[in-house]
């Protein structure tokens, strides 16, 4: 039991950091995000000002003066409750609608299954072209008709669909295959950008210069803010490395906990066994006198407990092990994150049972070790 509900909690927490790797992943290691600054809390008994969102003028703006070697994409969201129609066939209201620029494909590094991205042209002249998620596909086509090239009604607005994106699951419990991607210059027009945020996305050619990147890009999207010398800036910007490593260690504490429960577990189940090892040398008793008779030394007699009672702690830290990693993604499966095998929590699982075994077993094995033979068979 200890070593189930070790390793239960562990695959479950080590899955939810696996998608946390695999989600973010997508934004590699040298990018980073520059977003509306999040104000929190209260300062002198007062909550702070909402934030200035960034219009579609400062990113672009942003967009022409960055370096060469610095990919930008800005992007905003349009909607989370959307509704997508072809002929007589309608989605759930539970599309999301992304406003992208001709670079969001590339620097997101989402890949299609079908079709193309945005041109330049396309963003500019805010031309009525969508690129939608697998689920869309699955729903509103046949699998033999082609999907490129029809027509489809978003909100009364007909798009074309120059693109299908690569099917990417479920993120934290919510699909990424219900999306769909249009133009900004189309969000402006249809979904109103007025008090929506962009987001502006940057990927450069080397880790290397990620650093650089990063300083260039705060102190030219502070003058495009026009905020004032020796004053906080009013946006964020967040690197992609440093956001993982951020969820992670909040994950590692849930690991810690559940450690340390397992092994308080295991302190208990290691007090039951040697109880148990105890009441079966006391009902053994004739065995070992008739072994010590016929001339079983001490330690033969030690070393057959002591192996007893490993094979039965080895017994059930496998059976521990198995039905723990079951329950852990199980847990693991209702929030969509990847099935996990921990391989290095299962070695010290079973290390830890080979440790509880030996130290639960060597009292009970010494003390059937040092029974008088005479005394064993009167007692029997």
């Amino acid at each position: 039991m200890g070593i189930m509900a070790l390793i239960a909690m562990v695959t479950a927490t080590e899955s939810l950091k696996e998608n946390i790797r695999v989600e973010f992943s997508s934004l590699g290691t040298d990018s980073f995000t520059i977003g509306p600054k999040r104000n929190s809390g209260f300062f002198k008994g007062k909550r702070p000002a909402p934030s200035t969102p960034i219009t579609y003028r400062e990113a672009r703006q942003f967009s022409k003066i960055a370096p060469s070697d610095v990919l930008v994409s800005s992007s905003i969201f349009a909607s989370a409750t959307a509704i997508i129609g072809r002929n007589s066939n309608r989605t759930d209201p539970n599309i999301q609608i992304l406003g992208v620029d001709e670079n969001y494909l590339d620097v997101s590094n989402i890949p299609l299954s079908h079709g193309r991205g945005f041109s330049s042209s396309e963003i500019n002249a805010g031309t009525p072209l969508i690129i939608i998620g697998s689920n869309i596909k699955d729903k509103l086509f046949e699998p033999w008709e082609d999907v490129v090239g029809s027509n489809l009604l978003l909100s009364g607005s007909r798009y074309t669909v120059i693109g299908v994106l690569e099917s990417r699951g479920a993120s934290f419990g919510m699909s990424q295959d219900n999306q769909c991607l249009i133009t900004t210059t189309a969000v402006r027009r249809q979904f109103s950008d007025v008090n929506r945020s962009y987001t502006i996305t940057c990927a450069v050619a080397d880790t290397e210069f990620l650093e650089k990147s990063t300083d260039f890009a705060t102190g030219a999207f502070r003058m495009i803010r026009g905020d004032m010398p020796g004053a906080p800036s009013s946006f964020d910007i967040s690197k992609s490395n440093s956001l993982v490593e951020t969820l992670l260690e909040a994950t590692s504490g849930i690991t810690i906990a559940a450690a340390v429960i397992g092994i308080i577990t295991l302190f208990g189940a290691g007090i039951g066994l040697m109880n148990i090892m105890l009441v079966s040398v006391s009902e053994r008793t004739r065995e070992i006198g008739t072994r010590k008779s016929l001339g079983a030394s001490a330690r033969a007699i030690r070393t057959q407990f002591l192996v007893e009672v490993i094979i039965i702690g080895q017994i059930g830290g496998f059976v521990g092990i198995t039905a723990g990693l079951g329950i852990g993604n199980i847990i693991a499966s209702f929030f969509e994150t990847p099935f996990v095998i921990p391989w290095e929590w299962i070695a010290i699982g079973m290390t830890l049972c080979m440790i509880t075994s030996l130290a639960s077993g060597y009292y009970p094995a010494t003390k059937a070790a040092k029974l008088d033979p005479i005394t064993a068979l009167g007692r029997a």
